[in-house]
């Protein structure tokens, strides 16, 4: 399977901004925003006006990063939301957040997105009492996540336990029990990333 093999903090200097790829090192003055917040490369500092058509795929490369696909899984998103009702964009970023690793990742499981995916593909994550191992699997409301009950015990969730975790509205976790729930569907005000979601729709429509 195809992924990306350069630094994580490289993509997020890319894309000038923290994409909160490293977890709580992301957090830290450790963080390479806060120590070389520039684009890398030798030329990064002398570059021109970026185009339009430079904008849209710079924002349409943050997307993709910051939920960690591809390209044909990320255009498959575009042309899902594309055919439902409604705006385009919100549809799109609306079954980014659905997807299982993500909620993982937004209920406090994994630190960040690749960890969160890295869990439910190891098998420690279960949808309604079955074992779900796919990251992209769509979430519903409703959905009860939860971790493996032999998997419990495991080293990276002993500091879960008890632990007081920031999440969206639409979704909750015991950190107890180690029972979660889809409280509702996201909407786009519960998305808290910086991303213009119509530059990427004007890039998929030319």
């Amino acid at each position: 399977m195809a992924k990306y093999t350069c630094a994580d903090c490289r993509q997020c200097r890319r894309e000038g901004q923290k994409l909160f790829l490293k977890g709580e090192r992301c957090t830290t003055k450790k963080c390479a925003m806060e120590r070389r917040p520039v684009a890398p490369g030798p030329h990064a500092a002398g570059r021109r006006k970026p185009s339009e058509y430079s904008v849209q795929l710079r924002e349409k490369q943050k997307a993709k990063r910051a939920y960690g696909l591809l390209e044909k899984q990320f255009r498959g998103y575009y042309e899902e939301a594309e055919r439902m009702k409604g705006v385009t964009g919100e549809n799109m970023l609306i079954l980014l957040e659905r997807r299982l690793d993500n909620v993982v990742y937004r209920m406090g499981i994994g630190s960040s997105r690749a960890q969160s995916r890295q869990i439910v593909n190891h098998g420690h994550i279960t949808v309604n009492g079955k074992r779900v191992n796919i990251p992209s699997y769509q979430v519903k409301k409703g959905d009860v996540i939860a971790i493996k009950e032999n998997k419990k015990d495991n080293e990276m969730f002993k500091e879960l336990k008890g632990a007081k975790i920031v999440m969206p509205k639409w979704v909750e976790f015991d950190t107890e029990s180690f029972v979660g729930k889809v409280i509702d569907n996201p909407q786009r005000e519960d998305i808290d990333l910086n991303i213009n979601e119509q530059l990427i729709i004007e890039l998929y429509s030319k």
